[in-house]
């Protein structure tokens, strides 16, 4: 098989590493920050969605995500730069549309990580008064969170590895635990799969369940942006890849199914509700059942350290985009500077902390509300901005091996016709996510069209600048 000859000679320094594959898999699932997923995105799933069915919309995202993830792996030993969507549409669509998908890249990862900052604020006020102590703003406890990610941001990426490592494994650990203990002590119903039954999962809004599923999963492509600090990059990538989805998948969809059977099947959607409502809390009141209030006391500090590996693994993963486009000279030079001590892009981990302090204080000053306003609303943006990013890439990789016949060697189902699937799949699911997005805004319809809007604008204004800067982030177009 045929590899593209790509030679960046703009790029002053190469970051270095030793990241594993499961070393980049914790990178990538503690982006999706299950823990905050079970606690949010699932009440949502139940309550709006179709009830009992909710984790069948877990499969089914999960089963898109791995479709996109084989033209996503097929085509990643022809991309050699750490860009990973900017890198894949720049090769197959051509340099104008890579640069409409940097822009989109930088707004999503920016807004999600922006909007984590919100949630985490508002989370350690809510802790911290929960077990007697005083109120404090929330952009304090944000701008707290935010320094200590820039100091590990700004060092060699192993530190930030072990880090969201042991976080990690913390956070699953008590899930699983959890799990386990409903299915030893189940509820009402016992132990049931009427969450499989066609009459249960079709029944209600399924598209809104997978919708809140596909928001979940927020994070997984980013295996590809480790490369250069990955160990064999060609092996550890697609298996990373792959499966960070089969854990995040299946992590969820097995979760969900749990809590089904803890609370039953006819009552899991009123409890869900209620949840929604601000009533109940569905995820540390089964805790407290099933654990006791140690155990309910546990979750709710793991929650923070999810929030918190969510954000540091954004953090990585924005400074290396940044990283990759200023040493394509598409963003400005100093960007590209590797730190002589720690390997690291601390130039753009610099950039990348002073970026959210700006949001943070415009935030703060406006007095949004960190849940609605700053983590809805950013986390819409985001939303749509990867479906826009992974469609994007599913025609590029169709796009790409069409072209080149070569390096298709004989694999038509894995370049083209899994690809093919993979589009449609992300073209239905950005039709539930517009047709639903005041769902996940929770927002006036008008302002949802705006945000909704935003990284279609930012598609478009990347691909102007791409026109007018020529020479800048060129794909390498031979393949041998």
């Amino acid at each position: 098989m045929g590899s593209t000859d790509s030679k960046n000679t703009h790029q002053p320094a190469q970051l270095t590493g030793r990241l594993g594959t499961m070393g980049i898999v914790f990178m990538v699932v503690a982006a999706a920050a299950p823990l905050t997923v079970i606690g949010g995105n699932m009440p949502l799933g139940i309550g709006l969605g179709n009830g009992a069915g909710a984790p069948v919309g877990f499969l089914i995202a999960a089963l898109i995500l791995l479709l996109f993830s084989v033209g996503f792996v097929t085509m990643a030993p022809h991309v050699r730069e750490a860009g990973a969507f900017f890198s894949y549409v720049t090769l197959g669509l051509g340099k104008r549309a890579g640069m409409g998908i940097a822009v989109v890249a930088l707004v999503a990862y920016t807004a999600i990580q922006a909007g984590i900052y919100g949630y985490i604020g508002w989370a350690i006020d809510d802790t911290v008064r929960f077990y007697g102590g005083p109120s404090i703003p929330w952009p304090l406890y944000a701008l707290f969170t935010l320094a200590i990610v820039a100091f590990l941001g700004y060092r060699h990426i192993d530190l930030s590895a072990k880090v969201l490592g042991v976080a990690l494994v913390a956070e699953i650990g008590i899930v699983l635990v959890l799990d386990f203990a409903i299915l030893i002590n189940p509820g009402p119903a016992g132990i049931t799969v009427e969450s499989f039954a066609p009459d249960t999962f079709l029944d209600g809004a399924i598209g809104v369940a997978i919708l809140f599923a596909l928001t979940g999963f927020i994070g997984f492509e980013s295996t590809a942006v480790f490369r250069n600090e990955a160990r064999s990059p060609e092996r550890t990538v697609p298996r990373a890849t792959y499966i960070a989805v089969l854990i995040i998948g299946g992590f969820y969809a097995f979760t969900c199914w749990a809590f089904v059977v803890a609370i039953g099947p006819d009552t899991i959607a009123e409890v869900a509700q209620r949840t929604l409502d601000g009533e109940a809390n569905m995820l540390l009141d089964t805790t407290n059942d099933q654990l006791g209030h140690v155990g309910r006391d546990l979750v709710n500090v793991l929650l923070l350290t999810s929030l918190f590996a969510c954000v540091l693994s954004f953090h990585n993963v924005i400074a290396r985009y940044q990283f990759v486009l200023a040493g394509m000279r598409v963003l400005p030079k100093p960007l590209a500077r590797v730190h002589p001590k720690h390997h690291s892009p601390s130039v753009s981990s610099l950039v990348q902390t002073g970026t959210v302090i700006i949001l943070v204080a415009i935030f703060a000053i406006f007095g949004v509300d960190p849940l609605v306003g700053v983590f809805g609303s950013m986390a819409g943006v985001a939303t749509v901005g990867m479906t826009v990013l992974m469609l994007s890439t599913s025609i590029a990789v169709i796009v790409f091996f069409v072209r080149n016949p070569a390096a298709r060697a004989g694999r038509r189902g894995r370049t083209i016709l899994i690809p093919i699937l993979a589009s449609v799949g992300l073209l239905a699911g950005m039709g539930l996510v517009l047709s639903n997005f005041t769902l996940v805004t929770g927002g006036s319809a008008q302002l949802s069209a705006g945000l909704a809007a935003v990284p279609f604008a930012a598609l478009i204004v990347g691909w102007f600048i791409g026109r007018d800067r020529r020479g800048a982030a060129e794909a390498p177009s031979n393949v041998s």
